[in-house]
């Protein structure tokens, strides 16, 4: 029998597609951060006359950052930023961990119509709530301009996707056994939780931490409705104080993004191989 060849003329051309089209894609993705990065080393001028031009009359320099620092306070606003990711994060973290190990372990009517509720609710766009949201929580209740109050929404709207993705985990790699022998040994339910299972979630925990981190610390949004003074704002709604009624500051305003993201480009970029091994471990259901 004579056997198929594999490869040859055809696979090349494909690869060579691929290729080209992967190339295009990152030059799309890549080409707004480098106009940003490079133009946050111009003044106003060079920025507006030739925003692609790799010598500007001006010259590089680093007074953008230097003024961009000082005019939006960066170190509060950073631990601003740093006390509302690392609460939400940990409060999400916890809770939807609990959670899902209760609807996977609890095969009953209340737990399947809880889980179901709560995976119908991703599909709720934000901007349909956001204004009764606000409404509630400004004009009913005054518990905006706090900190706490973002924390509280950013957990419960990160609770569903989290919970989702913690519940395929928990049925495809946490085995019941452990569980009944740690019964056995004289464990109780918290301690079999927190000591045997949550452990186990290691690879789908380290995903949401850095998946969640990323969502709270970019959010612009969210806090623009919630933070209203200026000592409690996080590092997005900072950039937004170079933006005047007539005109912009565009090397500030670069500057300033460019500040705001680094922190959490360099622990994504460090933690980036436990983000694809988590969501490929909690993808299998």
């Amino acid at each position: 029998m004579k056997q198929q060849k594999v490869g040859g003329t055809k696979k090349i051309v494909i690869d060579v597609l691929l290729f080209v089209l992967v190339a295009v894609l990152f030059v799309l993705f890549m080409v707004p951060f480098l106009m940003t990065i490079l133009n946050s080393f111009k003044v106003k001028m060079d920025i507006l006359r030739d925003p692609l031009s790799l010598a500007p009359s001006k010259g590089f320099s680093l007074s953008n950052y230097i003024d961009a620092f000082k005019k939006m306070n960066y170190l509060t606003a950073f631990m601003n930023s740093v006390i509302v990711t690392g609460f939400s994060t940990v409060f999400v973290t916890i809770l939807a961990a609990m959670c899902a190990y209760y609807y996977v372990r609890h095969d009953n009517k209340f737990s399947k119509i809880c889980s179901s509720l709560m995976s119908a609710s991703m599909i709720i766009p934000f901007q349909a709530i956001m204004i009764p949201l606000v409404y509630i929580y400004g004009a009913k209740l005054g518990l905006l301009n706090h900190r706490a109050t973002l924390i509280f929404m950013h957990t419960g709207f990160a609770m569903s996707m989290s919970v989702f993705i913690f519940q395929g985990f928990i049925k495809s790699n946490v085995p019941l056994a452990l569980e009944e022998a740690a019964k056995i040994d004289g464990c109780g339910r918290y301690r079999t939780f927190f000591q045997i299972v949550f452990p186990l979630l290691g690879p789908t925990t380290a995903t949401l931490i850095i998946l969640n981190v990323l969502a709270f610390w970019n959010d612009y949004l969210l806090p623009s409705l919630v933070l209203g003074v200026k000592a409690i704002k996080t590092l997005p709604l900072s950039t937004y104080e170079f933006y005047g009624t007539f005109s912009a500051d565009y090397g500030l305003i670069m500057a300033a993004l460019i500040l705001t993201v680094l922190p959490i480009l360099v622990i994504y970029l460090v933690l980036q191989k436990a983000i694809i091994s988590g969501v490929v471990a909690g993808a299998v259901k």
